[in-house]
């Protein structure tokens, strides 16, 4: 279910039992002249085509090599065994900001992509447990990626054959080592952002090196989402004295921003801001999207700074023409964030994700619902035009009556009606009304296994939901998709499957992170079903009647789609919908309302419809 506008919608792998053996590196080499946004494998594997190796080939005509060369029509294929292997060495540390693989049909189901300083010691970075070939790119933010060497490990192959590549792309840049003199000393350094809009867009290419030079180009490069309180930063590893900073936009700039730097990363000093005669100028630079162009901002700081962190704070950004004469703004878009001065260390790191919670399950949050109402101590009943508003296209208001909300023989009742034009609310005027009612200000968590056992009615654009959402959707700072929504049941009235998703920043609406799932043995969704979600620090794990029906990892979710938004408080929903968006997408109706045929409501109409709760429950690590 959607908190704003419509939404449609590892385990842990073993290391092998036998590391590989390799010879002895050489000595790091100089790094060969490498371009912006180059493929470093395969100018490495052109300076040095011994620095590829690999557990095995299928024939002399599939060598490693061929991985490297550039060419789309020849492959690498190994030899048919689950634990096949093949590496690169780059001739040089760089922080690897990116991978792709373009896999031939046989391609790996499992496999993991790992980054090692010596070729010996080895780092996972992207682990894939559900492959399905094509092309694959693995971002690595906001993960640590640093080294010389780079390989693919398979787990086990999705055919009979071996491991087949076309290509294996590696991208990134050698980090800036400290400086006595005056140099750009965020080359290639860890970056940070409160929001960016998908993993192709993330913070690491603030810092890569390279931008196009119309300023116009969908070249590599950090774009938030639509607010204007974004920010990013940069690393520099140790304490600096910064003299200027270099800023290439997008067209998607900033009109009015502010520099500041941080001794800790917490604190910060603002250092420059535009003048009033700029930022004017700046705004009054009004064009469509397809006319505009970026530009180069050079900040010359009055007074050399001393930090070890700089970051740009976003205060208005750049309107357009979209279409004329009306105007509408995007986010911040930068393509390079250079930061020049003395100072500095190579050896800055983007920090450790977490990892699993230790400690056993307890209830901390149960309700059956055995009393004679709603208990509103663990309960918030939520009314359109008041807590929220109408959202998707749906046709019902949300009211606070026992007509909606009830409990019964142990179960909670949440119900629809119909009354033609007769429910007014400060939101407008709807023919129905439902039940809808949350944890918010009850009881908000981060982390643990939610369940809830329900059943659901069965007739076209019926959509009754259980879901979480983040607890600062409220806040016009974050608002949605940035804090984040966890579908755990949705069905829009088919009787033999509901469906799971994921919503954030880069995977929202129809490209949310889900999936759907049919009941075996031909049960169906009006009969009594237990829905679950695991959320942990490291993924999500959806269950229907205890059988894994979706597992999303957080690294899979932000090497391929985006932010993980799922490290704060969530608080449970429950309601029951009539038509909108996420129905009519698949019954097609417009009419009598959209995504509700008549049919439907006739069945409201004559005796209501209802979605039947037995039981909800919260479980958390303790």
């Amino acid at each position: 279910m959607r908190s704003r506008t419509y939404l449609a919608a590892l385990a842990a792998v073993a290391l092998l039992s036998a590391t590989p053996a390799f010879a002895a590196p050489a000595p790091e080499a100089a790094a060969a002249a490498a371009t912006w946004d180059t493929d470093r494998a395969g100018t490495a594997y052109t300076a040095n085509p011994a620095g590829v190796t690999a557990s095995g080939s299928e024939n002399a005509g599939t060598a490693p090599g061929l991985a490297f060369d550039g060419n789309g029509a020849t492959r690498w294929s190994s030899d048919f065994a689950d634990d096949a292997w093949i590496r690169i060495d780059l001739g040089a540390t760089i922080r690897v900001d990116r991978v792709t693989l373009d896999w031939e049909a046989a391609y790996g189901k499992r496999y993991v992509l790992e980054v090692s300083k010596n070729g010996t010691d080895w780092t996972p970075f992207y682990t894939e447990t559900a492959g399905t070939g094509g092309s694959v790119t693995a971002n690595t933010y906001p993960q640590e990626a640093t080294g010389r060497y780079v390989r693919m490990r398979g787990l086990e192959r999705a055919t009979p054959y071996g491991y087949s590549l076309y290509s294996f792309r590696v991208y990134g840049g050698e980090p800036a080592p400290a400086s006595t003199t005056r140099s750009n000393l965020a080359l290639s350094h860890p970056a940070y952002s409160n929001c960016y809009q998908h993993s192709g867009n993330s913070p690491v290419f603030l810092t890569d090196g390279g931008w196009p030079a119309n300023l116009k180009d969908d070249a590599t490069r950090w774009s938030s989402d639509w607010n204007g309180d974004r920010w990013v930063s940069v690393d520099l590893g140790a304490t600096s004295t910064i003299s200027s900073v270099d800023f290439y936009w997008e067209a998607a700039y900033a009109v009015d921003y502010q520099v500041q730097v941080s001794d800790d990363n917490r604190t910060w000093r603002t250092v420059y801001q535009p003048s009033a005669a700029d930022v004017a100028a700046r705004r009054a630079d009004i064009k469509s999207p397809s006319e505009a162009t970026g530009r180069h901002d050079t900040v010359t700081l009055p007074t050399p700074a001393t930090g070890r962190y700089v970051r740009m704070l976003g205060k208005e950004r750049r309107s357009f023409y979209n279409p004329a004469p009306d105007t509408a703004q995007f986010g911040y878009s930068l393509y390079e964030f250079q930061v020049w001065g003395t100072g500095g260390s190579a050896a800055a790191a983007y920090p450790a994700l977490p990892g699993e919670q230790s400690g056993t399950y307890q209830t901390t949050f149960f309700d059956d619902f055995t009393g004679t109402s709603l208990d509103r101590s663990k309960w918030r009943v939520v009314r359109t035009g008041y807590e929220m508003g109408p959202v998707n296209g749906e046709s019902q208001a949300y009211v606070d009556s026992t007509d909606n909300i009830a409990t019964q023989n142990g179960s909670l009742l949440l119900k629809s009606r119909y009354c033609n034009d007769c429910t007014q609310t400060p939101a407008g005027t709807f023919d129905f009304t439902s039940g809808r009612i949350d944890t918010n200000t009850k009881f908000d968590f981060t982390y643990g296994r939610v369940s809830a056992r329900m059943k659901l009615p069965v007739g076209d654009g019926f959509w009754p939901a259980f879901w979480l959402l983040g607890s600062n959707v409220d806040d016009t700072s974050v608002s949605w998709p940035a804090s984040g929504e966890t579908d755990i049941m949705e069905n829009i009235g088919y009787p033999d499957w509901t469906s799971t998703a994921l919503h954030g920043p880069g995977y929202s609406a129809d490209g949310n992170i889900g999936a759907r799932q049919t009941y075996p043995s031909g049960g169906t969704a009006d009969q009594w079903h237990t829905y679950a979600v695991e959320w942990t620090p490291t993924g999500m794990r959806f269950y229907v009647d205890d059988r894994l029906v979706q597992e999303t990892t957080r690294n899979k979710l932000e090497s391929t789609r985006g932010q993980w938004v799922y490290d704060h408080n969530n608080y449970v929903i429950l309601n029951l919908a009539l038509g909108g968006a996420y129905p009519a997408g698949w019954n097609q109706v417009t009419t009598p309302y959209w995504g509700l045929p008549q049919s439907s409501v006739d069945r409201v109409t004559a005796a209501g419809v209802q979605a039947e709760v037995d039981w909800v429950r919260v479980e958390q690590k303790r």
